[in-house]
């Protein structure tokens, strides 16, 4: 695997979607979809995703004890410029059907990294994932 490509790769997709984002208006940055048990709803991420965040964020990753993302610091993201897909696309007021087209393409960008670099496809929840490395 050629991490450097990979990480380029990840910051590629990241920028793009960041540019489609923005024409969206609608998060207000509240923190509150990272309280996932309260907000009812999970946060799924892949290999290339976790790399790039550890690569950026530094090691060991924080564990996630409860159902709450433990970068979240006094109500907001402390590690927003390397945030996973999920939480680049989910807007808590915006629309389903977007946010679901935006996060299938991007997810087949990912496996097509994982196939590139030799590195095992799983899609895995934020709790597993910060857990398991």
């Amino acid at each position: 695997m050629n991490e450097t490509l990979l990480l380029t790769k990840v910051a590629q997709l990241y920028r793009e979607l960041d540019r489609q984002i923005s024409q969206w208006h609608t998060c207000r940055a509240c923190g509150r979809c990272c309280d996932f048990d309260t907000f009812g709803h999970r946060l799924y991420l892949t290999p290339p995703e976790l790399l790039y965040f550890a690569h950026h964020a530094g090691r060991p990753l924080k564990p996630m004890t409860e159902g709450i993302c433990p970068y979240r610091v006094e109500g907001r993201c402390s590690v927003y410029p390397y945030r996973f897909v999920g939480c680049r696309i989910f807007q808590c007021n915006g629309s389903e059907a977007a946010q679901s087209d935006l996060t299938e393409a991007a997810l087949k960008r990912l496996k097509q990294c994982c196939t590139r670099h030799h590195i095992p496809y799983r899609y895995m929840d934020l709790k597993t994932a910060l857990n398991s490395l």
